[in-house]
């Protein structure tokens, strides 16, 4: 626990008040400030190393999955669910705006491209792609607690 000085600090009485000196208030302040600067930072880092160690078992709960063909296993520690994202951009906005005209499609914009809206109209409309448009589908990994 922080306490305001090592030395013993020569407060001043006022009636029944005890006035600290403001210097030694803002020197406990700033060691204060520091700490919790010094534990923000660890707790961080601490977190961020967690994240990359989540990941690293995300890509091996992934490439388990894919090796043996199943979307969902279901074990003693949670279910494993595999599940594929589509998303969709594109490098020519202009085509693109001109495309959305041209087709009538405006419920294809958000302020990106609707991700759902734009694979609904791909999958009804295969021969209509739009100049500049990318997709990218990634698999994602979920695990849920067990069920009782």
């Amino acid at each position: 626990m922080l306490s305001i000085d090592d030395e013993e600090p020569t407060p001043q009485e006022v009636s029944t008040e005890v006035i600290v000196p403001m210097d030694k208030l803002a020197k406990v302040y700033r060691r204060m400030q520091t700490r919790i600067q010094e534990l923000t930072t660890q707790y961080e880092n601490e977190v961020e190393d967690i994240k990359h160690q989540q990941e690293a078992v995300k890509i091996a709960l992934k490439d388990q999955m894919l090796k043996l063909g199943v979307s969902s296993v279901r074990t003693d520690q949670g279910t494993v669910v595999l599940s594929t994202k589509t998303r969709y951009n594109t490098q020519d906005w202009d085509s693109f705006k001109e495309f959305i005209k041209e087709h009538d499609a405006l419920d294809l914009l958000e302020k990106r491209i609707a991700q759902t809206n734009m694979a609904t109209f791909l999958s009804e409309n295969p021969r209509l792609v739009p100049a500049g448009l990318n997709s990218t589908t990634e698999y994602a990994i979920s695990v849920r607690k067990p069920t009782k």
